[in-house]
C-alpha cells in the first residue's frame, strides 16, 4: 500500500498557494462590499461574494496550524491580537456601516439597528484570536470538560461582535483540536458555519445566508494541500510576514476608495 506521506507529497497545493488563494478571495470579497454595498441581488456581486467565501476557512485553517507549529504560543497569540487592533479602523473604513455612519462606525456598538448593532463590529481577527485562546484553554489538562465548555461559552460572548462572530473562534478551535482528523475538522467547522448561516438568514439577509454556505467549496483545495511550504526559502520568508502587512493595508486602501465612491 502507498505510504501516506508519499500521497501527500504529490498533492499540488502548498501553504503559499493556499494563502495566496485566500488573500485574493478576501480582496475580491472586500472590494465587492465597497463597490456593491449592502446586499445586492445582481449576479455579479453574488458570484464575487461566493468566491470570497474561500478566504475565511483557509485563514482559519492556517491560524490553527500556526498555533500548532509556533515555538512560542503566547507570542503568536499576541501577534494576532495586535494585528486585530491595528486592522480595526481600516476594516471599519472598508465596511458598509462606515459608508453609512462615517467614523462613528469605528466605535463598537455605536451604529446599526437591532441585532446588526452587535454584529460585524470588528475584524475577523478578533474571533480568530479568541479561537487561539480556546485552543490554549483546551490544552490545559487539569481543566475538566465542563470547565472548558463554560469558559468557551464566555469567550463566545466576547467574540460575538466580530466579523464571522464567535463562529470564527469555534471553527479555529474545531480545526486545531481535531488536527490529523480531516473529516472531523470539516464536519465540525461546517456545523458552526451552518449555524452562522441560520443566524444570517433570520437576522440579516436570506440570500446572503446561503452564500455563507459556499465555504464548502474550500474542501477540495484543502484536500489537495500537501502540508509543505514553498520549495523556495525566500518565498517562505516573505510569506511569513505577508499577511501581517497585506491585511490592514488592503483594507486601508479599500477604505480610502470607499470615501470617494
Amino acid at each position: 500500500m502507498e505510504n501516506v506521506n508519499e500521497v501527500e507529497r504529490h498533492k499540488p497545493f502548498n501553504k503559499v498557494h493556499l494563502q495566496l488563494i485566500a488573500a485574493i478571495a478576501m480582496f475580491i470579497d472586500h472590494l465587492t462590499w465597497v463597490i456593491f454595498p449592502g446586499y445586492p441581488m445582481d449576479a455579479l456581486p453574488i458570484i464575487l461574494h461566493i468566491i470570497g467565501r474561500l478566504a475565511f476557512p483557509i485563514f482559519a485553517f492556517f491560524i490553527a496550524e500556526g498555533y500548532h507549529y509556533t515555538r512560542n504560543k503566547n507570542k503568536y497569540m499576541l501577534r494576532v491580537f495586535i494585528l486585530a487592533l491595528i486592522s480595526h479602523v481600516p476594516y471599519m473604513m472598508a465596511s458598509v456601516p462606515f459608508q453609512k455612519y462615517g467614523w462613528l462606525s469605528c466605535i463598537p456598538f455605536a451604529t446599526g439597528e437591532g441585532i446588526e448593532r452587535f454584529l460585524n463590529q470588528g475584524t475577523v481577527l478578533f474571533p480568530y484570536f479568541i479561537g487561539l485562546v480556546m485552543l490554549r484553554i483546551n490544552d490545559i489538562e487539569k481543566l475538566k470538560t465542563w470547565h472548558k465548555t463554560l469558559i468557551f461559552l464566555g469567550l463566545c460572548v466576547l467574540a460575538f461582535p466580530g466579523d464571522w462572530s464567535c463562529i470564527g473562534s469555534l471553527v479555529v478551535v474545531s480545526i486545531g483540536s481535531n488536527r490529523g482528523k480531516p473529516l472531523k475538522q470539516i464536519i465540525w467547522a461546517y456545523i458552526w458555519i451552518v449555524c452562522y448561516a441560520v443566524v444570517y438568514f433570520f437576522a440579516i439577509d436570506k440570500i446572503y445566508a446561503f452564500i455563507q454556505l459556499a465555504t464548502i467549496l474550500v474542501v477540495p483545495l484543502l484536500y489537495f494541500y500537501n502540508g509543505k511550504k514553498s520549495e523556495y526559502p525566500m518565498v517562505n520568508k516573505v510569506m511569513r510576514y505577508f499577511f501581517y502587512i497585506f491585511y490592514p493595508l488592503h483594507l486601508l486602501i479599500l477604505g480610502i476608495i470607499a470615501m470617494f465612491i
